[in-house]
């Protein structure tokens, strides 16, 4: 003999409008973090930009944005297959009005290091900045060329 079988039902789940905001709020600070990810560093905020890397035939070309930076504000640094990107602006605003003196300061700080997937040289590299958007051409080590020796002291 069959038993029929007893559901239970409490009816439909209530919808929450501020949970809803919440979720929304949480996924639209997720795509902004995997846009422009910032990581605390020394009491400031770092943004780590996103960097492309193509590779022709003899060499690497490293794109990478930096929004509002000047070109004299970048360091690049290459250390063996270490390509290191840093930049650091600021700006400061200094009003008085009526006997009281303000000043302002806002610091934008940007750094990026990422292993290159092939030898490259120092000879040859360039870099150019255009429009917030920084390029670096790199040529690459072919495999016929002498190693770097290192003399002993």
């Amino acid at each position: 003999m069959r038993w029929p079988m007893r559901r239970s039902f409490s009816g439909p789940a209530r919808w929450d409008p501020f949970d809803e905001i919440r979720r929304t709020q949480e996924r639209l600070n997720q795509l902004f973090e995997d846009f422009m990810p910032m990581e605390e560093w020394g009491g400031g905020k770092v943004y780590t930009p996103a960097i492309d890397i193509k590779e022709e035939d003899d060499k690497l070309v490293v794109t990478t944005d930096l929004p509002g930076i000047n070109k004299e504000d970048v360091q690049i640094n290459l250390k063996e297959d270490i390509l290191e990107i840093s930049a650091k602006t600021g700006k400061e605003k200094e009003t008085e009005e009526e006997g009281y003196l303000r000043r302002e300061r806002a610091y934008t700080q940007f750094y990026r290091a990422v292993r290159l997937p092939a030898s490259v040289k120092e000879d040859g590299s360039t870099a150019k900045m255009e429009n917030g958007v920084l390029t670096i051409t790199l040529p690459k080590m072919q495999l016929g060329e002498p190693a770097k020796k290192i003399a002993i002291e």
